[in-house]
């Protein structure tokens, strides 16, 4: 179903980078792992190099497009999943895309139940293949939807739909969302108007989510996701509702060398330059404000378009300035 009422600036779409970070940063912190990572020599504990040839990526390909269910053993892990063999070559399974492992696990435990893994079978599907970068991935969370379901729902989605999904992943770059057979990817710029440092912020693994859909690609299978796009552009009204010269309270939620971040409200933060913060002379902002603190500020600018609004604290007492924590 479409959406109306819902203001969607022409922004440009995020590139492919981000999409292919997936290989490159667990929400686990695991380093990518190239696809032929070695077996281990039993009389040295070496690496021993394969050499697959080009009939076994293009079998590894073939299985892609066919959505093949592999049933594979693994060999090896780390922080961020598993290596399993198959037909020559190495493959790596990221943690996100093992149905046996909890999202909720403490490091030692997530390393033993890694481990636990290593001599057992899973049934995995192909999802990405680089020959080029001798880098196979698989997943095991494909197995448990049916292609032409996941085509359908494919399908199904267009542009301005709103759809009720489970957050699957969370990542430096940003969430997937689950939303029933088909993974979106909620981009960090896309959580909320206001600056998000970390999806942790916003959302959890596990947690039932809201979104808007953004953009959907039928022949790569993805699909741009965002949650913010829910709610009002605060920056729209932002010179309707506040001015020059008005005193607004605010959180610190950033403190830099050059100064704080205050949001104003929920996606709605202004900044108070250093130079705004004492009459006469240089003060570091840590000595006159911490992250939490709440504050009193004047507006000294503001600009809606640009989404700008600068504070200051010139002019007024500091004690007052600081509200009541």
């Amino acid at each position: 179903m479409g959406v109306t009422g819902i203001w969607v600036p022409g922004d440009v779409p995020p590139d492919e980078g981000y999409w292919r970070a997936l290989l490159n940063d667990e929400e686990y912190g695991g380093t990518p792992i190239a696809a032929d990572w070695p077996a281990r020599d039993e009389a040295t504990n070496a690496w021993a190099e394969p050499q697959p040839g080009a009939e076994h990526w293009r079998a590894a390909q073939q299985a892609m497009e066919r959505g093949d269910v592999l049933e594979l053993p693994v060999l090896d892990y780390n922080r961020g999943g598993v290596v399993v063999g198959w037909n020559g070559l190495h493959g790596f399974v990221p943690a996100s895309h093992l149905l046996s492992l909890p999202p909720a696990l403490s490091e030692e435990e997530r390393y033993a139940e890694l481990q636990r893994m290593v001599g057992t079978n899973l049934r995995l599907k192909v999802i990405e293949v680089y020959p080029e970068q001798n880098r196979i991935v698989l997943s095991e969370r494909a197995t448990r939807y049916d292609d032409t379901g996941r085509q359908e729902l494919l399908n199904r989605l267009s542009p301005g739909d709103v759809c009720q999904g489970i957050v699957s992943k969370l990542c430096p770059f940003g969430a997937f969302v689950d939303l029933g057979g088909v993974e979106g990817l909620v981009h960090v710029s896309e959580l909320s108007w206001g600056r998000v440092d970390s999806p942790e912020e916003v959302l959890e693994v596990g947690q039932p989510v809201e979104v808007y859909v953004l953009d959907v690609n039928r022949e790569r299978g993805r699909v741009r996701l965002s949650v913010k796009r829910l709610c009002p552009n605060p920056w729209l009204s932002v010179e309707e509702r506040y001015q020059v010269g008005q005193i607004v309270e605010g959180i610190v939620t950033h403190v830099a060398d050059f100064g704080a971040f205050v949001r104003v409200e929920d996606g709605l933060e202004a900044l108070l330059h250093a130079s705004e913060m004492a009459e006469e002379g240089f003060v570091h902002p840590r000595d006159v404000l911490q992250e939490g603190d709440r504050v009193n500020a004047c507006i000294v600018a503001l600009d809606g378009k640009r989404r700008r609004m600068g504070l200051s604290l010139r002019g007024l007492d500091l004690d007052d300035a600081k509200a009541q924590q």
